[in-house]
C-alpha cells in the first residue's frame, strides 16, 4: 500500500476524530440501538433503522481513519525549504484581478480549501510543485485557465 503524506496537524485532527467516534459516538448509537428494540417490532421502527444506518456510517468512517492513519506517512512542514512542495504555505496573487490568496499544500484527508488547505492533487497543487518565489504559474482549472505569481513560500 502506498503511504499517504500528510502535516502533523492532519495527524492529529484525524486522531482527535477516531478517537471521538470511538470513544462517544460508537457508544452512544449503540445505546440508541438498544433503545429502539425495546421499542417492539423491528420491521416497522423506523428508529432502530435510522440507528442501525447511523451505526454503518460511524463504523464505516472508523475502518477508513484507522486504515489511512496506519499508512499516514507524517512530514513536518518546519524541517522543508526551498521551492514549493508538500507543506509549503504559499500566497499567491491571481494575475487577472490581483486577488491575494495564501494555501497550505496539504495530503488529500485533510484538504479544506474553506481553511486555505489545498489538496497536493488539486490542479493549482500540481501546477505550483517545483516552483519558486516570483515564478508565474498557468493552471487549468474547472473554471478555465488561471495565471498565478507566487509573492511568498512560508514552511511553518
Amino acid at each position: 500500500m502506498e503511504k499517504i503524506p500528510m502535516t502533523r496537524d492532519g495527524h492529529t485532527a484525524l486522531e482527535v476524530e477516531l478517537k471521538h467516534l470511538k470513544s462517544v459516538e460508537r457508544p452512544a448509537i449503540i445505546k440508541a440501538i438498544a433503545e429502539a428494540r425495546e421499542h417492539g417490532d423491528l420491521s416497522e421502527n423506523a428508529e432502530y433503522h435510522s440507528a442501525k444506518e447511523k451505526q454503518s456510517f460511524i463504523e464505516g468512517r472508523i475502518k477508513e481513519l484507522e486504515g489511512v492513519i496506519s499508512l499516514a506517512d507524517v512530514i513536518d512542514p518546519k524541517k522543508l525549504s526551498g521551492s514549493i512542495k508538500f507543506g509549503a504555505t504559499v500566497t499567491l496573487v491571481d494575475e487577472d484581478t490581483e486577488e491575494e490568496k495564501t494555501y497550505q499544500i496539504v495530503g488529500e484527508y485533510e484538504a479544506n480549501i474553506e481553511k486555505g488547505l489545498l489538496n497536493i492533487k488539486s490542479p493549482i497543487a500540481r501546477a505550483l510543485i517545483g516552483k519558486d518565489e516570483g515564478d508565474s504559474v498557468e493552471v487549468r482549472t474547472p473554471g478555465g485557465q488561471k495565471s498565478y505569481e507566487v509573492l511568498k513560500i512560508v514552511y511553518a
